[in-house]
């Protein structure tokens, strides 16, 4: 089996769909969450994002111009980690999406993305590429367990107490 280093949502549901069904939720639980992508001289950014899940693909929406957007022009690698909400409890636990974000300039694309979505809608819309999905949860108020899926290879869960 041929191994490769990047897939969209679609795959990922595919590939684990519990995995992905808890993700959904997590990030569907708030508004805004937490992108970090690079700036030009490499030193890590950190900005608040809307994201959407819909026909199977992760979308990231942008205002115009914003330096988020910039950077992934520059360099289109991006952590996304989900609100945590409110205390500590993090319900389903911590999630985070690792991977490459594609601009859309594809008119059809953007106004069928914009119709979902609306209002606003967006300047800049990416696409993305999952390098990999990392849950982090405690389990019966003892384990710290990981989840962590990348394409081509099975899903890993690491225990620790």
């Amino acid at each position: 089996m041929s191994r490769t280093n990047h897939t969209n949502w679609a795959a990922f549901t595919s590939a684990e769909p519990d995995l992905a069904r808890t993700v959904e939720e997590r990030f569907g639980a708030y508004t805004h969450h937490v992108l970090a992508t690079l700036r030009k001289d490499g030193s890590p950014r950190t900005t608040g994002l809307e994201v959407r899940f819909l026909d199977g693909e992760l979308w990231l929406g942008m205002m115009p111009g914003s330096l988020k957007a910039r950077d992934l022009r520059r360099d289109p690698r991006f952590a996304l980690q989900a609100n945590p909400g409110e205390g500590t409890g993090m319900g389903g636990g911590d999630v985070r999406i690792c991977g490459r974000a594609i601009e859309v300039e594809d008119a059809e694309t953007k106004a069928g993305y914009g119709k979902e979505v609306e209002p606003p809608e967006p300047s800049h819309l990416f696409r993305t590429e999952l390098t990999e999905v990392v849950r982090t949860y405690v389990e019966d108020d003892t384990y710290l367990v990981v989840q962590v899926w990348k394409p081509g290879e099975p899903l890993r869960t690491i225990k620790r107490a």
